[in-house]
């Protein structure tokens, strides 16, 4: 297998993380692509047009385009894609058609998924699915989907080739969660670029942000309430430390986004941290490596995860991280180590192993190097080969029915 349709409807791999529908997956997909095309591959990427003036085909680099697909409204609400995956999945069918030779699906979330499940029966091509979220896994931590996305994951679980997780976390998730079979879960980690995100004078990342002297803590991500920005403004709040100050880096997201980002606005207010609580516009990916170099810890309080390439960036840094005992995270963050795990969301908590970490410079030496030394196992060429080996095996097998 040699050609793949990437499909990714409703987020497209050239938009900036941090912003509207923007983030990990979008870095997963751009990265994941580049790297496949770097060992030889070829992937055509398909999302759906948000901009008229976009062009149709975009050649990123060898062996790696992206083709923009009308498919309802360009400003249609991400609730309302549901009723365009048709649309979706007939504007790649007709490109397929008129550029024969993909020989495989990757499927990133569950509407892409969706289309790809149909578009796997009418043209006899295998189906790999990543969903990055799952349904079933946000209700657990009270973030509630529609039930028709939790019936179309059940019925995309049981007929996809293969499905790809994370982490073992993630796998878990899908044998206990979706009753998936364990022999179709490939285990293909996400990677880092590591000629971006590597250890650096914090000196020059603070003079490089516009951060002067005292401790940081950073929150790298979109504002919505899954993300828990909240618990890291009142982690800074538990802190007691008027040297201290947290820094927001990303925009709000989802339809609940702005709405989350005023109330993180008057929790600040009401702890009077106005003046100690700087929020940033999305930043170019490459370019947040200086805000993980210019930060002392990093906080992740997110609900659920499922894999968090935030940590791993930061722990490519140097930079250790706190964050919530969740889905990735616990594979990521080796607790003690290169980081520390919170059960559960109190600010108490998390404010604990921050001042653990600012308190002893020794022990966050350590953590540093450790946290560096860890992420050297997360490359987007390993992950990109361990993607080749599977579809390489896929090709030669019976592909899965559930007619």
């Amino acid at each position: 297998m040699r050609r793949l349709a990437v499909l990714s409807m409703h987020t497209s791999p050239l938009v900036q993380p941090g912003s509207g529908d923007g983030g990990g997956m979008n870095v997963y997909v751009r990265e994941l692509a580049s790297a496949l095309s770097h060992a030889g591959g070829r992937s055509t990427v398909f999302t759906r047009r948000v901009d008229p003036d976009t062009p149709t085909v975009v050649e990123v680099g060898p062996g790696f385009r992206v083709v923009h697909v009308d498919a309802g409204a360009h400003d249609l609400p991400k609730e309302d894609l549901p009723g365009v995956v048709d649309d979706f999945a007939d504007g790649v069918a007709s490109w397929l058609a008129a550029h024969p030779g993909h020989d495989g699906i990757l499927a990133n979330y569950w509407l892409s998924a969706v289309a790809g499940h149909r578009l796997k029966h009418e043209l006899g091509l295998p189906l790999i699915t990543t969903f990055h979220t799952l349904a079933r896994v946000k209700a657990q931590s009270g973030d509630a989907e529609p039930p028709a996305r939790i019936r179309a994951e059940g019925e995309v679980v049981g007929c996809s080739d293969i499905l790809l997780a994370n982490s073992a976390e993630e796998v878990r998730q899908l044998v206990d969660l979706y009753d998936a079979d364990r022999s179709r879960i490939e285990v293909v980690p996400p990677g880092v670029d590591h000629a971006f995100f590597t250890p650096g004078s914090q000196v020059v990342a603070r003079r490089a942000t516009g951060l002067g002297a005292g401790s940081v803590l950073l929150f790298a991500g979109r504002i919505q309430p899954l993300k828990g920005v909240d618990v890291a403004v009142c982690t800074l709040a538990e802190l007691g430390r008027p040297d201290a100050r947290l820094v927001v880096v990303g925009g709000a997201s989802g339809s609940a986004g702005e709405a989350e980002a005023l109330r993180v606005r008057r929790i600040a207010e009401s702890h009077g941290l106005v003046d100690r609580v700087q929020f940033v516009d999305p930043q170019p990916h490459h370019c947040l490596a200086y805000w993980y170099r210019a930060s002392d810890v990093v906080l992740m309080p997110s609900r659920s995860e499922s894999f968090g390439l935030v940590a791993l960036e930061a722990a490519a840094c140097g930079i250790p991280v706190v964050a919530a005992a969740v889905g990735g995270l616990r594979t990521l963050v080796d607790h003690g180590r290169t980081g520390y795990l919170v059960d559960g969301r109190d600010p108490s908590t998390y404010a604990a192993h921050v001042a653990e970490i600012l308190d002893d410079p020794i022990a966050a030496s350590e953590m540093s190097t450790a946290a560096t030394q860890r992420s050297w196992s997360y490359t987007w060429s390993a992950t990109a080969a361990r993607l080749r080996r599977i579809c390489d095996d896929l090709s030669s097998r019976v592909l899965v029915d559930c007619a």
